[in-house]
Parts: structure tokens; sequence; C-alpha cells
């Protein structure tokens, strides 16, 4: 259980009485943790037109391979506030960064769905342990006048994970660019094979040194006290507090722990307590907002960038340079949030934020929409090309466009276009990915039946719970659409990365920063660290579910849709926090339980 000193605790000045080296160990550590978060969230970014061009898995596959880090992010948020409590915010540091550098070589060496799917399993249970205890550590351990600054790193150090990630991206983008010119077409394919295992073996060293830091760090002095270790923690507060002040501090931290062990002695009085205005509603608050932040498409738009962007009408090397610009617009712009945060209030940035992310939403749903309109559906001439064993592959190139288009073409040029097939075995329906004719080392079109028909009735049950297994089975491949396209300008490509980093930078400077902050404020001190767990898991699994249908729904409907559905999640958000959201700027975590339960003064 969390505890947060009291208003007394937090005077304005108190932040001078820390022993500035130790604090600046502190944040760096806690930083580090934001970086491996990013690093989580952005490397995949770099490497999946590599993996998709060389993995033989279908959209779908893909998709769960994106999603994988945040379903694994699903499962230990539900548990770190519980593991925080039991065994200390310190070590459950050390075991998510251990988790995380376990993940990097089972990534690495995988060859098939299986492996890679339990390494970005892995990837993503380390992001969701940081995810909790990194920013509850901080809230325990950082005074109130400096509480939004503090937290923020957390963030910023996440923004630079995600540079990093995409920095790495854009030198082996460069690296095929190269290997494209002077080798063939095997050659090239061993060698993007051998791209995304790089990029993932170089994102090691930040998760080695956040272990390492970890060892640097004291122990919450709150959760020490909780556990009833009064010389260690005074011990921690005086690596951080002149002894004077460190003193003062304890019997605060005492006073108030004592409080909350008298109030605990009741079982009835603590139940009936829990049902209080000033824990139920900042709860479903906090849970709203962490729902509608994930619902904007932030990991969907960082973890798709690069396809988003080639299909856009951008070059490879274009995209990747563009996703770099991308994470870069991400890390300036939190910084200007992190100096606004505590000057302007949480409630502005968060109105500014999402207005900006809504038009953004709505500029790019509108340009993907006016390309996307002019598509044409082959799927009669896909349809004849299925083999007799129920299979299809094609290697979508410029003749291949022409004999599709026929003399129907309309304005689509049969040099730059683009394929995605929709398809079905019985009751299960997959998509492939769209492949550009303009793109010689894309990988072939290849659709059989372990692509779309789940291997038992458990997969059978998540993927359609009305269908038929049995007859999936044996019955026949059906084409039921297949959209060929116009590539669209890189002109095209430009504006749509534009309208990406104006919805990247509203999001950074409004929900970005302050989505950590609303989460550890709203949350009430008895139910902190739990009521955390319970709001992330919200967030993972929205997160999740948006990654794993992002493919599959963009290869039916188009990118347009998916951009006006994370709008239309954004006007929720927007409507929540201007309406809804108290500003607790400057105020202490006491009074923001007391707004809460009435006392509006």
């Amino acid at each position: 259980m969390a505890y947060t000193p009291s208003s007394t605790t937090a005077a304005p000045g108190d932040s001078a009485r820390m022993k500035s080296g130790y604090n600046r160990i502190l944040l760096l550590v806690a930083g580090l943790g934001g970086l491996l978060y990013g690093v989580d969230v952005g490397i995949i970014g770099g490497a999946l037109p590599y993996l998709e061009a060389t993995s033989h898995l279908n959209a779908g596959q893909l998709s769960i391979i994106v999603a994988a880090v945040l379903l694994g992010s699903v499962f230990s948020t539900l548990f770190a506030g519980l593991l925080a409590d039991w065994m200390g915010r310190k070590p459950l540091m050390m075991l998510s960064g251990i988790a995380f550098v376990l993940s990097i070589p089972i990534i690495a060496l995988a060859h098939g769905y299986g492996p890679l799917f339990f390494g970005r399993l892995l990837q993503g249970v380390s992001g969701g342990l940081i995810g909790v205890v990194v920013p509850l550590y901080l809230a325990e351990c950082l005074p109130a006048n400096n509480r939004g600054s503090g937290t923020s790193v957390f963030q910023w150090l996440l923004t630079l994970g995600i540079v990093s990630a995409a920095l790495i991206g854009i030198y082996y983008s460069y690296r095929v660019e190269a290997v494209a010119r002077v080798s063939d077409a095997a050659g090239l394919f061993a060698f993007k094979d051998q791209a995304w295992r790089r990029i993932f073996w170089v994102s090691l060293p930040p998760g080695v040194l956040f272990v390492v830091g970890s060892l640097f760090v004291a122990e919450s002095p709150r959760w020490l006290v909780l556990r009833g270790r009064t010389e260690k923690a005074r011990a921690a507060l005086l690596k951080a507090w002149e002894p004077q002040h460190a003193e003062f501090e304890m019997k605060e931290i005492e006073n108030a722990v004592a409080t909350v062990k008298v109030s605990e002695g009741t079982g009835d009085a603590v139940k009936e307590s829990l049902l209080k205005r000033k824990y139920v509603v900042p709860f479903l608050l906090a849970c709203i907002i962490l729902f509608c932040n994930t619902a904007t498409g932030v990991n969907s738009i960082i973890g798709y960038n690069t396809s988003i962007l080639l299909q856009s009408g951008l070059s490879d090397l274009q995209a990747h340079w563009g996703y770099v610009i991308f994470t870069i617009v991400n890390f300036v712009t939190t910084i200007i949030g992190m100096t606004l945060i505590d000057r302007k209030g949480r409630k502005f940035l968060f109105i500014i934020g999402t207005s900006g992310i809504i038009v953004s939403m709505v500029g790019v749903g509108l340009l993907f929409r006016s390309t996307e309109s002019l598509s044409v559906d082959r799927k009669d001439a896909m349809q004849a090309m299925v083999a007799p064993d129920q299979t299809l592959n094609l290697k979508f190139s410029s003749d291949e466009a022409k004999h599709l288009l026929g003399t129907n073409g309309g304005e689509i040029d049969p040099d730059r276009s683009s394929l995605a097939v929709i398809y079905s075995y019985g009751d299960f329906t997959a998509a492939t990915s769209f492949v550009r004719s303009d793109d010689p080392g894309a990988a072939a079109i290849q659709i059989n039946r372990e692509s779309a028909v789940p291997s038992n009735k458990v997969e059978a049950f998540f993927k359609n719970p009305f269908g038929n297994l049995d007859v999936a089975r044996t019955a026949p491949l059906k084409i039921e659409r297949a959209p060929v396209g116009r590539v669209p300008t890189s002109g095209h490509g430009w504006l749509v990365a534009i309208g990406l980093y104006l919805f990247m930078s509203f999001y950074a400077v409004g929900p970005g920063v302050g989505v950590w902050l609303a989460l550890s404020e709203l949350m009430p001190t008895r139910i902190r660290s739990n009521g955390m767990s319970i709001a992330l898991v919200i967030n993972q699994m929205v997160s999740t579910t948006l990654a794993g249908i992002f493919l599959p729904v963009v290869s039916k409907y188009g990118y347009a849709f998916m951009f006006f559905l994370f709008a239309g999640f954004t006007v929720i958000y927007f409507i929540v926090v201007t309406f809804f959201l108290p500003e607790t700027k400057g105020k202490t975590l006491e009074e923001i339980e007391r707004y809460f339960e009435g006392e509006r003064a």
C-alpha cells in the first residue's frame, strides 16, 4: 500500500533540503525505467517492415506480435500493485529490468511465430511492471512542489527510448538500401532477416543499465515504514534529505502510517470507507482517462508508424526518416509539456492536447480517404488464382498489377499500386498486409489454411465464438475482398506525416505528460498501488486490442477508418477532462482526496 505524506511534509522549499546528488540518481534510474518502456513500445516500429518481409507471417500474426508487448503488460500490470506491496518498489524495478534483458535474446534468436510471441510477451511483462512501479516510486519519494516535473522525467525518457529505437531503425534502413543496390533478391532477403534481429540486440544495453542503476537507489521509505522497518526507512531518508529534515519526514510518515493502520483495524469500517465518494469517483475517473488515453491510438500509431507512412506514399527510407522525425517531435514536445505541467496545470494541457488530437486525426483520416476511395476490388480475379489445394501464392509486381487491373484500373498506376487480400476458410477470416508493386524486396503474398483457421477450439473461441472449426478445416478458400489501390505521391505521404507530427505534439504536451500524474494523483492513498494496477490493466487491454486488430481492420476497411475511430474516442476524452477532471496543480494528495469527498473549498 502506497503512502505519500501530508501537506505539512511537502512545504515550499522542501526540494532545497534534498541532497541534489542523490535526487539526480533517483530521477536517472527512474528515467531509465521510462527509457525501457519507450524501447518496449518503439522498437517494433523499425523492425516491423523487415520482420514482415522475411517471417512469412500473415497480417493477423504480425498484429499479434506487435500487440504481444501490450498483452504482456496487461498480465503484469494486473499484479504489479500487489507485487509492489509484497516485495517492495526497488526489487520490483530490478525484476522488471531482468525480464526485459531476458526477452531480447529470445526475440533476436527466434525462428517462427511461437518464440517471437513469447519473447515479445515477456518484453510486455517488463513494461507493465515498469509502468506501475516507477511512477509509484517517484510519487512516494518526491516532494509535492516538484512532483509534476519530477514524474514527467519518466515520460521524457520514455520518449527518448522511442527516439533511440527509431534511430536504430533508420540506420538499418540505410543498410538495407545499400544492400538492395548491390545484391540480388536472395541477398536482400537474407540481410532484412538479420536487420530486424540486430535491431532488437541493440536495445539490450538500456535494460542492463536499469538493473544496475536500481542497485544504487534506496527503497521507498513509506513502504519500509508500512512494513515496520523503521531503521531502514530512516537510512533511506538520510540518503535523500539532510539529517534534520530526514527526522522530520520520518515522524510525519510514522504518524500517517499509524493513522492508516488504525483505520484498517476494523474490517467493516474499511469496507464501508472504500465505497465513499473520495474513493469511487477518482478511481472511476482515472480508469476512464486511462481508457481514453490509449484509445487515441498512440501505441498503434507508434508501433505501425513506418507501415502507415509507407502506405501513405513514402519510400522505405523516407518512411524510416519520417518515423525518426516523429519520435523527435515526441521527445521535444514532451520537454515543453514538462515545463508547463506545474505552471499551466494538468487540466489546461489535457484540454489543449485532446482538442489538437481530434483535429489531426480527422485530417489524417481525410487524407487517406481521398486515395482509398479510388481503390478497386479484384476479388474475382484473385479467386481464379486459388490453387487446387486451396492456397494462393502471389508475388505482387507491376506486371501482376497490370494483369489484375486490366483496362478498368482508373487512376491507379500499376507501377505504384498496393494490394491487400481479405479471405476466409468457412467462418474464419484473415487478411494479408498491404504490399506495393514498386517494392522489389516485398515478400510474396502467401495464403493457406493455417494462416486463418485456428489450431484448437480455445483459439477458435477467441477468434470467432460462433465459428464452426470442423467445417473450416475442410472449407474452400474464399477471397472476400482484394482491393488494389493507388500508392500516393511522396507529397501526399509527407502531408500524412505532418498530420501525425501534429498528433504526437498535442498528445505529448497534454495526455502524454499528464496521464501518469493523473494516475498517481487521483488515486487515494489507501488504494493507490492496487488502483493504479487496475486502471493500467484497462489501459493495456484497450491498447492490446487496438494493436491486435489494426492490420486486419486496415486491410478490410482502410487506414481512414482507423483514424476516424481514434478521433471518435478522443472526443469522449475531451468531454471527460473538460467537465469532470479537477485541477490538481499545487495540491497535496490529501487535498485532492478531500476534494472528491465533497470539500470543494
